[in-house]
């Protein structure tokens, strides 16, 4: 099955299967959106090391949610040191339930519980391997900035208004809910595992500001790897993104597309205390996609390729990405 089957096929499934999508807070029934915030990220971690820590975890609306989300990625991986050497073919689906969760006004929390379907072939071999994946929660606390009021005319009844800017900060764990074979860490990528089988720290700052035609959303964040069992530890990933955004509101419909610009920086891996060679790299993607919001539901969909990447002494390359995503207001 080629992908535009594979994103057609999914896309129908969660359309009919989970009637959902996510509330945009803009947006009131019955009537176009007019307000446009900011864009709460998160950062994807499905426990493979090549798996870019810039998918998000979020909308385009700081809206409080429960959803599901299909998150499609392919690589190709060399298996030897010539042009010529055979390659093998790796196709990762990860299907996820996400939420954020709010706790007072300026606390919340995001969830996410991924589960993984992955494949690879190599030499006309086809192997699968799936399961519950890494889960992971953060708690944010958020800070947003209002207008100055004008001080010749206090006025102590008056709300403040909210200039659009916002910043948060984030802290979390990476859970070991996913499980870690051994076996699968001496290949050529060695990301293709449904868990790290370690717990990971998550530390992130975010700047957001929403206007009433346009947005842009940045977040920073940095992984701090942990060892499992098997002592074998992923490296520490520092990821970026940053996505600018417009508003379309009809009286039915709030479209909002964006574009985007994301990457990962991997550090090298080490197993039993030392550093395995080549294992480290990097990634800039660029990417495209839209929400549409309807009443109480959003619909989610975007397109990503890399721009620049060097993975695993170039052995390993990311291919496209897609994600399409479905929630619902809590």
């Amino acid at each position: 099955m080629n992908v535009l089957q594979n994103f057609r096929k999914i896309t129908v499934l969660l359309l009919i299967s989970i009637a959902q999508a996510q509330f945009l807070s803009a947006h009131e029934k019955n009537r176009a959106c007019n307000n446009h915030y900011k864009h709460t990220f998160f950062c994807d971690l499905c426990g493979c090391s090549t798996s870019s820590g810039s998918f998000g975890f979020g909308t385009l609306s700081n809206a409080n949610f429960v959803g599901v989300r299909y998150l499609y990625q392919n690589f190709e991986s060399k298996n030897g040191i010539f042009e010529n050497s055979p390659t093998s073919k790796e196709v990762f689906r990860t299907y996820q339930l996400w939420a954020q969760i709010p706790v007072i006004k300026t606390f919340y929390l995001s969830a996410n519980v991924p589960y993984h379907d992955l494949s690879r072939t190599f030499n006309g071999i086809t192997e699968n391997i799936y399961g519950l994946g890494d889960s992971s929660l953060i708690g944010w606390y958020k800070l947003i900035f209002y207008k100055k009021q004008n001080e010749e005319t206090l006025n102590f009844d008056v709300k403040k208004e909210a200039s659009g800017h916002s910043i948060q900060f984030g802290l979390g764990l990476k859970l070991p809910t996913g499980e870690f074979e051994e076996r699968l860490a001496d290949n050529i990528n060695p990301g293709f595992q449904v868990g790290t089988g370690s717990t990971d720290g998550i530390l992130s700052f975010g700047y957001n500001y929403g206007g009433n035609t346009l947005g842009v959303n940045t977040l920073f964040s940095y992984y701090l790897k942990g060892e499992n069992k098997n002592e074998y530890q992923f490296g520490n990933q520092f990821s970026y993104t940053t996505n600018l955004y417009t508003a379309l509101s009809t009286k039915k419909m709030n479209i909002m597309p964006f574009l985007g610009v994301s990457g990962d920086i991997y550090s090298s891996i080490k197993q039993y205390g030392e550093t395995l060679n080549d294992t480290d790299g990097s990634i800039i993607n660029a990417s495209l996609g839209s929400e549409f919001a309807v009443e109480d539901f959003i619909f989610g969909a975007s397109y990503t390729l890399p721009v620049n990447q060097n993975l695993f002494g170039h052995d390993v390359k990311s291919k496209q990405r897609i994600s399409v995503y479905i929630n619902y207001a809590l």
